[in-house]
Order: structure tokens, then sequence, then C-alpha cells
């Protein structure tokens, strides 16, 4: 089911305030787990995981910057 503009626009404002914090905290864990690695190995983990946080909300943020799609214009 197809979540309607305003409630994409809702949970990607939750998403951004709560989820992100939360999983950059998990990415320096993770990063924190190994012993100091390279600083190349270190740039590498931090933007796969940066990247693969984003992949499957891609739907959710999709025409979020954009006017809402369902009303109407009366400009025109």
């Amino acid at each position: 089911m197809a979540l309607s503009y305003k409630a994409r626009r809702r949970w990607s404002l939750v998403i951004l305030i709560l989820g992100l914090p939360a999983y950059i905290v998990a990415a320096v864990t993770v990063v924190n787990l190994f012993e100091r690695p390279h600083i190349l190995l270190e740039l590498a983990i931090y933007i796969g995981l940066g990247v693969l946080w984003a992949i499957p909300l891609k739907s959710i943020f999709k025409g979020i910057g954009q006017a809402d799609p369902n009303t109407k214009d009366d400009n025109t």
C-alpha cells in the first residue's frame, strides 16, 4: 500500500529526527569494533553505511521537497 504525501512527509521527519542519529551511533559503534582501522578502511565503512541507510527508505523521501501533488493550484 502506498503512503500518502502527508504520511510520507511525517515519516521522513521521524526518520531524520530519531532514526538517523540512532543509525549514526550504530555506525560509530561498528567502526569502534575494529582496533583503529586504517583511515581508508574507516572512510569506506562510513561511506558504505552512509549510503546503506538511504536505499530502503528511498520511497519515503522521494518527492518530499515538492509541493503536495494532491492539492489544487489556484494560481493558474
